[in-house]
């Protein structure tokens, strides 16, 4: 009972950290309960996407599935907090602002990306991005497109974790020695002095903003066996009900955009950064979001 207990506590971490979902807080948030919120993520990913699918299903009930799409779209936004399109944006606002040797560079980016200001980059990959989402998913049939939500929501935060345990969380490595020099502009301005990633703060942030610099979040360190076993079961069965409601191509698809989304994505972020923060985190999802939606159009004909 006190396990189960235990699990629940943690799957309401989970829920309230993803999301913007009203649901009671958890009566003790220990740094261990807030580690194993992470074996959830994928579960409260598919939730999210059934959400939208049922958008979207309800939608094409009565209007064009374009319409029917958006809207869908536009709920995931709503039930995240566009937390991880914020750290699209953020990441590619980073990536603009690139250039130095070194820990020099790595600051410029880190600079850039805590600038709360949406900059030319930023606004373009998050522009391209939701096109490229929506486009996919009216381009298939209304009950696939719905089925490929709950898939892609639910295994993209499979992508977050894989990335947390193969790389360096970079917030808590950062060189607090390294010369910051000015805010760095991407020709909007400088950059607040925030230390975390909305990603891993959305819901442990004081509540007037102040965050503490170069702390270790208990989200970076390494999952253990329960933890394996219920991220990958949770995909396994998101695939498998892929497999047999979509057919092995169509999972074949899925699997093929979703690593090459994550891989892609990671190639242009990690190669500078040489570890990602919250923001990346929030970059490679949707990449491999994407990646997926664009793996199940290509595999059923476009």
């Amino acid at each position: 009972m006190k396990r189960a207990a235990e699990e629940l506590g943690a799957f309401a971490l989970a829920v309230q950290f993803l999301t913007r979902l009203p649901i009671p807080a958890p009566a003790v948030c220990s740094p261990e309960r807030l580690a194993a919120s992470v074996r959830h993520y994928p579960l409260v990913g598919g939730l999210v996407g059934a959400l939208c699918a049922g958008c979207l299903w309800l939608g094409d009930l009565a209007l064009p599935s374009f319409v029917a799409v958006l809207l869908a779209v536009a709920a995931g936004l709503a039930l995240t907090g566009a937390m991880h399109e914020d750290g699209l944006a953020d990441s590619f606002d980073g990536i603009g602002a690139a250039g130095g040797p070194g820990d020099m560079q790595v600051n410029r980016i880190l600079n850039a990306m805590r600038d709360s200001r949406l900059g030319a980059f930023g606004a373009t990959a998050l522009i391209t991005a939701l096109a490229i989402k929506v486009a996919a998913l009216a381009s298939l049939p209304p009950f696939a497109a719905g089925i490929a939500l709950i898939v892609g929501h639910g295994l993209s935060r499979l992508s977050c974790i894989i990335v947390m345990q193969t790389s360096t969380y970079l917030r808590a490595t950062e060189v607090a020695s390294q010369p910051q020099g000015p805010p760095v502009s991407q020709g909007e301005g400088g950059t607040p002095p925030v230390q975390e990633a909305p990603q891993l703060q959305a819901r442990t942030e004081p509540a007037d903003g102040a965050r503490s610099p170069g702390i270790a979040t208990p989200l970076a360190g390494r999952l253990d066996a329960l933890s394996w076993l219920t991220v990958l079961a949770t995909s396994a069965v998101l695939l498998t009900g892929l497999f047999s409601l979509l057919g092995p191509l169509a999972a074949a698809g899925a699997l093929a955009g979703f690593i090459a989304g994550q891989a892609l994505m990671r190639l242009v972020l990690e190669r500078k950064l040489r570890g990602y923060t919250g923001d990346t985190l929030g970059a490679v999802q949707q990449a491999s979001e994407i990646g997926l939606y664009l793996g199940v159009l290509a595999s059923m004909g476009g």
